[in-house]
């Protein structure tokens, strides 16, 4: 059971810092709702990114407002983006302050960057994760690095009295959503099935070719295959739809984050490594067959058994140079998971095609 800790009084604004990729945003959302059923009066500010905004944007969710952040080292700086601009920063830290937040929670690691970021912001009360190298928040729990995210962060705004039951995250899916869903894949009578062979770590990358076997073995059950990526994910897509027997569609860079959320709400199963997609298509209620690394088995796996259907590999070693991955990383970019049975994967995507086949016919 969490601790039990009273609510704030006198809150009329909560800022959230969260500004990271789709699957770490995710991961937050069961906090987010417990914030709003709190402080159901609170305006809710999500400090993020730009894609957040974009996503976001007359979407329901408990967030009220995403403002998106400077450069900021440490706080979600991705390759390639801007250096860091003190005066830029000095003018976002200025305006928040002007904010006059009530509470500022850190929903963003360990604590070295971002809670000097949180307490740059003049809160009344803050509260987070925390290293022991991290500066000090109002309210905080010690960052383990092996505790599933959904309930870290959970346990975070507990530190604030807010509370919640529900631990399965969800996403609204809107009319705009459906609507580019449908220009890119038309209905055509044919049950869906989604591939997602990308991953930001190349370790949690499941080879091509197995996910072309998984494809093939769907369009024979009666199944259209879809394989999906981002731009820098593209010869990825490739790859799997060149290793196919039969016909896939390729869907890489061909549509939004929203378009994809109302395709993975339509699809039978979503096969995917572990990734933000992944993370969508459960939030959005689609059944899913997950492929993990054992790290991000403990602490990213989704939580329920229901419709999802996870695979786990437990190479630690490196099959390049040997390196043992529990006590550092090597420079060698190659799969972790490559050993996890093609078999094993066909066989929980037919299960789960089948009972979605007959529920949908009963």
């Amino acid at each position: 059971m969490l601790p039990h800790y009273d609510k704030v009084s006198g809150v009329h604004k909560i800022a959230v810092l969260r500004a990271n990729a789709l699957g770490d945003f995710i991961f937050t959302l069961p906090a987010l709702e417990a914030l709003r059923t709190a402080y159901p009066h609170a305006e809710i500010v999500l400090l993020a990114k730009e894609w957040h905004a974009a996503f976001l944007a007359r979407r329901p969710s408990p967030i009220d407002r995403v403002v998106v952040i400077p450069t900021y080292g440490g706080v979600g700086v991705e390759e390639g983006e801007a250096e860091e601009d003190p005066v830029e920063q000095e003018r976002f830290f200025q305006r928040m302050q002007q904010e006059h937040f009530d509470l500022a929670l850190q929903l963003h690691g360990g604590g070295a960057h971002s809670n000097p970021f949180v307490l740059h912001l003049g809160a009344r009360m803050t509260a987070g994760t925390q290293t022991p190298d991290a500066p000090i928040l109002d309210r905080s729990i010690p960052y383990v690095y092996f505790q599933h995210e959904v309930l870290r962060y959970l346990e975070v705004v507990s530190l604030v009295g807010a509370v919640s039951n529900r631990l399965e995250p969800h996403i609204t899916v809107t009319k705009e959503d459906v609507a580019e869903a449908a220009r890119v894949v038309p209905e055509q009578g044919q049950p869906l099935i989604a591939l997602h062979p990308g991953a930001g770590d190349p370790r949690r990358r499941w080879p091509a070719e197995k996910f072309a076997a998984v494809g093939d073995a769907l369009t024979a059950a009666g199944a259209h295959v879809l394989v999906t990526g981002t731009k820098s994910e593209r010869g990825t897509v490739e790859a799997v739809i060149n290793h196919m027997q039969s016909e896939g569609q390729n869907l890489a860079e061909k549509i939004s984050l929203g378009g994809l959320a109302a395709l993975f709400k339509r699809c039978s199963v979503v096969v995917s490594n572990d990734s933000g997609p992944l993370h969508l298509a459960n939030a959005v209620g689609a059944s899913t067959v997950g492929i993990y690394w054992c790290f991000n088995m403990i602490n990213s796996s989704i939580l329920t058994r229901n419709r999802h259907r996870p695979f786990v590999s437990w190479q630690l070693l490196c099959p390049i140079c040997g390196t043992n991955h529990a006590h550092g990383d090597c420079p060698h970019g190659v799969s972790f998971v490559s050993e996890i049975s093609t078999e094993e994967i066909i066989e929980a995507t037919l299960d789960l095609f089948k009972e979605h086949t007959r529920s949908l016919g009963a």
